[in-house]
């Protein structure tokens, strides 16, 4: 069911159409994740203002004086956007044209790069500062299109939930623009669909905290955000608290990623988001401690990945690739009783070599995988490639494990995406692992203990689906060369 734009949200997307046409007029800015890092850079200095100002207003009433994070001539209110008395904009005083670009490129990107070198740890607000303008630069070098596309973002208001809530639907739109921009988009954006019904299927609980190592845009934390909101409506002050500051903990590699992922989650709500910029992987798996474990994994990693021979170092299976890596990496970051839903792709569960058939195995020993999601083609859009969703809990082997293969019963693209009813029936079957005929079980003692192979395998479709080995395509593909090469010398001999 579509939603129902208010006032607010059209007048935000009217916003956001007028800074993606300003955006395309500028020569660096070519491709929706341009479109998006730019929006971001510049929204997150807005909300950083109206955070500010919100603060001191706090402090005025209680009689105290407020220190502002940023020094006077680098707040948005002085260089973005001057205001006369009576709020009204200051056209006077406001930069423009060359001296606009300037300043931002020689000031304010040097000024704010240093936050991260000053911050008291990385879980504060500096520090993100620091973060965020270290890893990207300005690229609208035209002073009108940057006037213009401030103007724009001063018009947005979201300093209430409401706003922010309106604006947060509109950034998911963006972020999910870029999914659909090809193969590089596609890894920032899971369908959201799919990862509601992750977390349905998992279900974190208040007072857990819950990890994700490979955050992109941060879709998995921001949902389950959502959903704790939803599930524990009648919270206490404490409760909150901890829900903005010891709940959600992210890494991302990727600068323009982790950009986003702490915009969206500014923007559904939650302060100074625990997400640290760093490679996930150079962790040695050896040095994780009990403290340093959680009780939820939400994620859907990078796949197709090579990794370096010295980053596998860190773990007990090596492999180059990176999925397995971060499988791992997710299993070891669990405590004891912790529970996980993981994306990966589906040759995991039939693939050969050691690195395969050594996780399955000691994935089916240290956890139960008591549940696979087979995910048709089309699920992740541009993508390529065919999934499935592993959830499981640490601590106890894995006896049986039940599947359940989606079919929406159409083919999925662009215009005709995943939905939440789609995966309505599995997350209902599921509860108590009902078979149907999209849902078996199987025992694990049934499994081939030379490879642990965890097929998709349908008893109840009528067809098998058999996930060939590289070995057998290779085969197939020197046959029909072979068969070929025989037809073009009975060619040759007929001439």
């Amino acid at each position: 069911m579509p939603r129902v734009l208010s006032w607010d949200s059209r007048m935000f997307e009217q916003a956001f159409r007028n800074i993606d046409d300003a955006l395309r007029k500028e020569a660096g800015c070519t491709t929706e994740l341009d479109y998006t890092e730019q929006t971001s850079w510049l929204l997150f200095l807005k909300y950083l203002d109206g955070l500010e100002q919100d603060k001191a207003d706090e402090a005025a009433l209680e009689g105290k004086k407020y220190i502002y994070i940023l020094d006077k001539p680098y707040r948005w209110e002085a260089w973005a956007a001057p205001k006369k008395a009576d709020g009204k904009p200051d056209h006077q005083k406001a930069m423009g044209g060359k001296d606009l670009v300037e300043f931002v490129d020689d000031s304010l990107f040097p000024y704010l790069r240093k936050f991260t070198q000053n911050a008291t740890g990385p879980n504060t607000i500096e520090y993100k500062i620091g973060q965020i303008f270290g890893e990207i630069k300005n690229k609208i070098q035209t002073g009108s299109n940057l006037r213009e596309i401030i103007d724009h973002i001063d018009e947005l208001r979201f300093r209430s939930q409401t706003e922010k809530h309106e604006l947060s639907h509109l950034y998911e739109a963006k972020i999910k623009n870029m999914g659909n921009a090809g193969r590089n988009g596609g890894e920032y954006y899971t369908p959201r669909p799919l990862i509601r019904a992750i977390i349905k299927v998992v279900k974190p609980e208040l007072g857990q905290r819950i990890y994700d190592g490979a955050v992109g845009s941060a879709g998995f934390l921001c949902e389950a955000y959502d959903y704790l909101r939803a599930e524990h409506p009648k919270r206490t002050v404490a409760q909150d608290r901890a829900l903005q500051e010891k709940t959600f903990y992210g890494k991302e590699k990727k600068s323009l990623a982790y950009v986003i992922a702490i915009m969206n989650m500014i923007l559904h709500g939650i302060e100074a988001p625990n997400i640290i910029h760093t490679n996930t992987l150079t962790e040695n798996l050896a040095d994780i401690q009990e403290k340093d474990r959680y009780d939820i994994v939400l994620a859907n990693p990078p796949f197709g990945g090579k990794e370096r021979a010295e980053l596998q170092q860190n773990f007990s299976i090596k492999t180059g690739e990176t999925a397995y890596l971060f499988l791992q990496h997710f299993i070891k970051m669990l405590k004891a009783g912790g529970r996980g839903g993981v994306v990966i792709k589906n040759t995991f569960l039939s693939n050969t070599d050691n690195a395969s058939v050594g996780l399955r195995k000691m994935l089916l020993e240290s956890c139960n995988l008591h549940t696979v999601l087979d995910c048709p083609g089309g699920t992740f859009i541009g993508a390529g490639v065919k999934t499935v969703v592993l959830f499981f809990d640490k601590g106890s082997r894995t006896r049986k494990v039940w599947y359940y293969q989606l079919d929406p019963g159409r083919n999925m693209g662009k215009t005709n995406p995943l939905n939440d009813a789609d995966l309505a029936e599995f997350v209902s079957l599921q509860a108590k692992k009902q078979d149907s005929a999209k849902s078996w079980s199987v025992d694990v003692k049934s499994l081939d203990p030379a490879t642990f192979d965890l097929s998709v395998k349908n008893p109840n479709s009528g067809e098998e689906v058999k996930h060939r080995t590289p070995q057998e395509i290779l085969d197939e593909i020197a046959a029909l060369d072979a068969e070929s090469a025989e037809v073009l010398v009975a060619i040759r001999g007929l001439l």
